[in-house]
């Protein structure tokens, strides 16, 4: 059974003026096999929270199906929110006056949690977030950050079977974002369990999903793992050489296209292999030039690959209308 499925979703909205419609998603034809970690990417606007959304049970779909762990979100809503766990980016929900460790615990006590074992739970995972020496403050004196540690918490305290995570590492500083991300990979471990993530970090995505679908203006544009995504942008292979002195690419150029950037001391040469090209003949040809500094194979990241697969870059992508 897969953990989530969609049959031609789709959700229109009443715009704020008038009786005009917007769509917001059009005919969404997805598949999120058990235990992965399954990414949306796509600019503001895409569709990828209202996605979330419709699978949380938080909106229906005005067109088509939608099913999380074999339950039908439209008419089965009451026993699939047992099985999972929503956190978004930003969110302000919790009670000003409680402390983070009471907001924690009322909220285990919804999912009917034993005390014992939510009060031993809640520890673990505030120790995960580096919350543990604010564990009693009280909420309204919490920053942005602090609360969307506090939020993660929240998300995992009732050991869900699908976690919906929405920008979860917003507001995060660097080094909390990475344990978080070690954290959920090692969670993921633990059992049969999914993740159904949306982030605008690409390497984020790169390092933790199983597959990814990009979704632009409500659609579907494609879904693959990371690496099949970047073949299907149409990557050629690319080297870039450091040398010294001043670079003459006239020996490169039969190679492919040549970019070049002076630096101190030398200059970068950047050599994209034509298709019918190796790279060892390249090698061969670089061993022999004076003055390498070094000689690198550069990797196409995720955003390369988005910028290729939209045509422009997930920052510079207009929001839907």
């Amino acid at each position: 059974m897969e953990a989530i499925r969609t049959e031609k979703v789709g959700r229109l909205f009443k715009a704020r003026r008038g009786t005009k419609e917007v769509r917001a998603l059009a005919e969404i034809d997805l598949i999120v096999p058990p235990g992965e970690i399954f990414g949306l990417l796509g600019p503001n606007g895409a569709g990828k929270t209202t996605l979330i959304k419709i699978f949380s049970t938080l909106l229906l779909p005005t067109e088509g199906k939608a099913y999380v762990l074999g339950y039908d979100v439209e008419t089965q809503f009451r026993e699939l929110r047992w099985h999972i766990s929503m956190v978004s980016g930003g969110e302000t929900s919790g009670y000003g006056l409680l402390t983070v460790r009471e907001q924690l615990w009322m909220f285990s006590q919804f999912h009917g949690i034993p005390t014992k074992t939510a009060r031993r739970r809640i520890d673990e995972l505030l120790e995960v977030v580096g919350l543990t020496e604010w564990a009693d403050t009280r909420i309204y004196n919490l920053s942005t950050g602090m609360r969307q540690k506090m939020n993660l918490v929240r998300s995992l305290l009732s050991d869900p079977e699908v976690l919906f995570l929405d920008e979860p590492t917003l507001g995060l500083d660097v080094e909390v974002a990475r344990d978080v991300r070690g954290y959920l990979v090692e969670w993921m471990k633990e059992g049969e369990r999914t993740i159904l993530l949306t982030t605008h970090y690409m390497a984020e995505a790169d390092q933790l999903c199983d597959q990814i679908a990009i979704i632009h203006l409500g659609r579907v544009l494609t879904v693959g793992t990371p690496e099949e995504l970047k073949r299907q942008a149409g990557f050629r292979e690319r080297y870039r050489i450091e040398v010294d002195g001043v670079a003459d690419p006239a020996l490169l150029r039969s190679f492919g296209p040549v970019d070049t950037v002076s630096m101190d001391g030398g200059a970068r040469l950047t050599v994209t292999l034509d298709r019918e090209r190796g790279s060892g003949e390249l090698i061969r040809v670089v061993g022999d030039l004076a003055g390498v500094r070094s000689f690198t194979r550069e990797e196409p990241s995720l955003e390369d690959a988005f910028i290729a697969l939209t045509g422009r870059g997930l920052e510079d992508l207009p929001p839907q209308e």
